[in-house]
């Protein structure tokens, strides 16, 4: 767990997560929700389905702030109403637009002048001459696969001369990727130094003072890159922002409250006294498989008020939804589809499955845009025209096919004229991959088309079928919040809210060739890894209550890989590559003790779900392959990595200790539910044996220690969380009664601290952690903090499961499936007996 690395419910079945001062207005209005809570997402999901389709608001005010992609890429939509002749946005703001006026290698080859050596303090002038530096063409990296010229040196001088057809420039920014530490000039003026790195291109506004000395000719952009640690890479250009033609005022809409449940999160506004509801439903009802994976979300708004008004609605989407990086050219085309009015985008290049990390967006299948269209027109425009056209009524005529870069899909439905009795619009987001996975050198396709379905029919089913999975989307949601209330109360309900569509949302659903469900989780932002097994071990709670065979489908490819000899150590692999390439684990280094005892935890906990150890059974030789190796390296683990890998390698580690015994005894439970009667009192007994030897060794007066024999040292035990829920009665009784009491002691204003060396946390941990209390004062007093980060960390961002506990401040970590931890209170109290 890495790296150096979102139609109304009725008022009885909402929950609703709105901002203190929202509420407060709602309140006033007399508009509360039934069921909601003051919890403030860090983050609100609005379209979610797979790691590509993955659109956020990271706000409390749904029209604050462009909709981003949960890397924080602009993923723009943009929503306006207009009413006779003015004008209100609720959605999204316009994502900057940037004209090149230097282009970086993105956009056009470029030579530069460049010396790895410290030239005299005067080459950032103008006037300085530098015809005897090297000449080499950007970008410049350690990376063969991305560098147009190797630098490997420690530094790197940088000048590129240029230009200009006008120095009329009102606006100027300093477009730069950089790894490391960066210092910039224009003209000899400094206009950076950054200490670090950007993996993707940044836009850093140029001083009056800088863009002042822009002549005719002669103009250069000189820059210090100096490597630190890791990669080295530069980039650079200017740009500036393109101008809107548009002089019509548009307003802000009001936002009255936010909404958030399971599968939905739905906003009000004001607009001068007609109200607004926008409510987005991405239905990951993972019960269903047919519904779930079809990668189409909703957008329904409903305007209503007392006065009567002529109304228009306007959705812009935008094409970098399609596209990696915003430069690259896109093709829209426009048709019709049955009832359906449809945009349809994608980049001309079509690099399907080429590319391989963690900051990536997807740049090969095709966004769809659909409405019906009785009272939709559609049109295709540059970013900067598509609302202009809308607020002039001069709505574009544009061609079937379309070709650029930043280009908007641009839908209008005119609603008539509206009253209090109001009028629904809905708007449909899809997109279709046409391959999601290579998998050992298979290229699947998506779930929903494995058998040949198109995203025309699906678009159609999801039109068709729309009430009724609005209505199943609502009884799930609200059967959801009931059980989650009944586990743990209010603010556990609300983290399990929070998390549900992340945690499903960090993976891709396909079907292997030999038929088996994949169920394949992308480590998002910690390094991006595919099928990660100690991603999949804190998530599996969620999948465990709701669809265990999703479960299996996070394990198959893991047992695959070894059971096909293309893995040959006798425990797991971590990773399957990274994502969306599954051809073998990428990750440097082996977690040996961690992933054996977490692939064996998980395989007990499917059994018990189903009843029956039927898929144990299938894969009955690696299991114990993987048990002999806990048997014998499992109990005092070597100096290795765990999955809190971030915090360093340990020796001795106390709570991987634990896993191993839980796994251990796992097997045993397994072979006893096959009957075996003599291995299951085998490794049954050899797992009692070690609990009481961990609990000698492992003492440390009022707690027991990080590492053996380390006194003064204390972790959180997280993973004795599966002796009560496996039913395996492994540990003494007063060993989690001995350490929740002392981790009540040691709890700071966000949690628990992960362990003594270093206040930040887990927050899937504390979740672990909290149900080992056995009275739900304890429970939550440990689970409360994780509710307080949540409600009020800074970093607006999808939930982190990185963070400090002292100040809520986001370590490192977003958007990751970890979260579907937070589940294990629910999994606790139903015990998997179904």
């Amino acid at each position: 767990m890495k790296k150096n690395s979102l139609l109304m419910l009725s008022l009885l079945c909402v929950f609703a997560y709105s901002c203190k001062e929202q509420q407060t207005t709602a309140q006033n209005e007399n508009d509360v929700i039934s069921g909601s809570a003051s919890l403030r997402a860090p983050a609100y999901p609005l379209i979610t389905h797979d790691p590509y389709l993955s659109i956020w608001s990271m706000g409390d005010e749904l029209n604050g702030s462009p909709t981003k992609h949960w890397t924080e890429k602009d993923h723009s939509l943009t929503g306006v109403l207009q009413l006779d002749d003015k004008f209100y946005q609720f959605l999204g703001m316009e994502s900057k637009v940037w004209d090149a006026v230097l282009p970086a290698s993105d956009e056009e080859t470029y030579i530069v002048s460049y010396s790895e050596t410290k030239p005299d303090d005067n080459w950032v002038k103008t006037d300085y001459d530098a015809t005897p530096w090297k000449t080499g063409e950007a970008p410049f990296s350690d990376n063969k696969s991305m560098a147009e010229t190797s630098w490997t040196s420690d530094d790197l001088y940088y000048r590129r001369t240029f230009n200009l057809e006008s120095t009329d420039l009102e606006t100027l920014y300093l477009k730069l990727s950089h790894d490391d530490n960066v210092k910039a000039w224009i003209n000899g003026v400094q206009v950076a130094d950054i200490k670090g790195w950007l993996d993707s291109y940044k836009y850093l506004p140029v001083s009056k003072e800088a863009i002042s000395t822009l002549k005719p000719t002669g103009n250069v952009l000189a820059i210090h890159i100096r490597n630190t640690a890791g990669g080295q890479f530069l980039d650079a250009g200017l740009v500036t922002e393109a101008k809107s033609e548009n002089n019509i005022e548009i307003q802000k809409a009001k936002q009255l409250n936010v909404a958030l449940r399971a599968n939905q999160t739905e906003y009000t506004f004001d607009a001068d006294g007609t109200q607004i509801a926008i409510t987005f439903t991405s239905p990951l009802l993972i019960e269903d498989l047919d519904i779930y994976s079809r990668p189409i979300s909703y957008i329904n708004v409903k305007v209503y008020g007392d006065e009567s008004h002529n109304a228009k609605l306007y959705l812009g989407a935008s094409s970098a939804i399609a596209v990696n990086q915003e430069v690259q050219e896109v093709e829209v085309s426009e048709y019709t589809n049955g009832d359906l009015t449809v945009l349809k985008a994608g980049t001309t290049s079509q690099p399907v499955l080429e590319k391989r990390g963690d900051d990536l967006r997807i740049d090969w299948g095709y966004l769809y845009v659909a409405a019906p269209s009785a009272n939709t027109t559609q049109y295709i425009s540059e970013t900067a025209q598509g609302l202009d056209a809308f607020v002039s009524g001069e709505i574009l005529d544009t061609n079937e096919k379309t070709t650029g870069k930043n280009l908007i899909l641009n839908t209008v439905a005119d609603l008539g004229e509206i009253n209090s009795e109001g009028s629904e619009q809905l708007f449909m987001i899809g997109y279709d991959q046409y391959e999601a996975v290579n998998y050992f050198g298979n290229n699947l396709k998506p779930w929903w088309s494995k058998d040949g379905a198109t995203m025309d029919q699906e678009l159609t089913k999801a039109y068709t079928d729309y009430e009724s999975v609005i209505s199943k989307v609502h009884n799930f949601d609200e059967q959801l919040y009931k059980d989650a209330l009944e586990s743990g109360g209010e603010k556990y309900a609300d983290l399990c809210v929070t998390a549900y569509r992340q945690a499903i949302a960090a993976h891709i659903l396909v079907e292997a060739p030999n038929g088996d469900i994949l169920f394949l989780s992308k480590e998002n932002n910690s390094n991006g890894s595919i099928n990660t097994v100690d991603v999949t071990y804190p998530s599996a709670p969620l999948f465990l209550v709701y669809n265990p065979d999703l479960l299996k489908g996070m394990l198959n490819g893991i047992f695959y890989y070894s059971e096909s000899g293309k893995w040959k150590k006798p425990f797991p692999a971590h990773d399957l590559g990274t994502y969306p390439i599954a051809t073998g684990q990428t990750y440097g280094e082996d977690m040996p003790v961690e992933e054996a005892g977490n692939m064996l935890i998980l395989t007990a906990a499917i059994a018990q779900a189903e009843g029956n150890a039927d898929y144990a059974k299938a894969h009955w030789a690696t299991l114990t392959t993987w048990a002999d190796y806990l048997m014998q390296s499992g109990f005092d683990p070597a100096n290795q990595l765990s999955t809190d890998d971030f915090a360093g390698h340990l020796a001795r580690n106390a709570n991987l200790s634990v896993k191993a015994i839980m796994a251990i005894a796992s097997y045993g439970k397994l072979a006893e539910m096959l009957d075996n009667k003599e291995t299951a009192e085998k490794y049954t007994a050899a797992a009692k044996d070690m609990a009481q030897k961990w609990k000698n060794i492992a003492a440390d007066g009022d707690h027991y220690t990080l590492a053996f024999e380390s006194e003064g040292s204390w972790s959180q035990k997280y993973n004795l969380v599966w002796d009560e829920i496996l039913g395996l009665d492994i540990f003494p009784k007063d060993v989690q009664k001995t350490e929740v009491a002392y981790y009540l002691n040691k709890q700071e204003a966000y949690g628990l601290p992960l362990d003594s060396r270093k206040t930040y946390t887990k927050s899937d941990w504390i979740l672990w952690t909290a149900t080992l209390a056995h009275n739900d004062a304890d429970f939550k007093a440990l689970m409360e903090p994780v509710w307080d980060f949540a409600n009020t960390t800074s970093q607006r961002v999808p939930l982190t499961d990185w963070h400090e506990t002292t100040n809520g401040d986001k370590v490192g970590f977003k958007a990751r499936s970890v979260v579907g931890g937070y589940f294990i209170k629910m999994l606790k109290d139903n015990k998997l007996n179904n």
